[in-house]
């Protein structure tokens, strides 16, 4: 449309628009409305849904158990441990930095993240499956530093899993924060 198209267009619809003024004191009396229905309004109790974090529970536990197995020292030393005592630390430190995550991870979980940390367990577990296999690996191959680099990669890669989906989850908080606020 020209200009002079939409002069002409507004000039014919002026009669048509919304001019009217509120009264007076009209945000005074708006707010004591909102207020008045803010103290009246109790937020009703959310329906938990307790098999949630009972399942998460129960996966971290799953994981942290085939995490003690793998780090286990029975009489067949297994892992980065059965390589060296500094390797046996590194697994240690890895182990105790992903149950730490781990516990992050369960405290942050609600109906909103449940399916990222579902996803996150998700390639947790095959990471362990990938970590058994490099296990045998270094079994057989007389402890070949490709294998322990690759170990301690797959360590790596849970933490960062793990620190991913933490901070996704930060972000899905902070636009609930947002669309909450908006929404007021």
């Amino acid at each position: 449309m020209k200009p002079d198209d939409l002069d002409t267009l507004f000039t014919d619809l002026q009669a048509d628009f919304d001019i009217e003024q509120p009264k007076d004191n009209h945000e005074e009396r708006f707010l004591a409305k909102l207020n008045k229905q803010a103290i009246t309004n109790k937020p009703k109790p959310k329906v938990r849904k307790l098999w949630l974090p009972i399942i998460s529970i129960a996966a971290s536990i799953v994981l942290l158990v085939s995490l003690a197995i793998g780090s286990n020292s029975n009489s067949e030393i297994t892992g980065l441990a059965s390589v060296s005592p500094e390797m046996a630390k590194t697994e240690s430190f890895f182990t105790a930095t992903i149950s730490a995550e781990l516990k992050k991870l369960e405290a942050s979980s609600n109906s909103k993240t449940r399916l990222l940390i579902k996803d996150a367990m998700v390639q947790l577990n095959r990471l362990e499956a990938e970590y058994k296999i490099l296990i045998s690996d270094l079994i057989e191959s007389g402890q070949d530093q490709r294998v322990i680099y690759a170990m301690i990669s797959n360590f790596q890669n849970r933490i960062e899993v793990l620190e991913n989906t933490l901070k996704q989850i930060e972000h899905v908080k902070a636009l609930n924060n947002n669309l909450s606020e908006k929404t007021l």
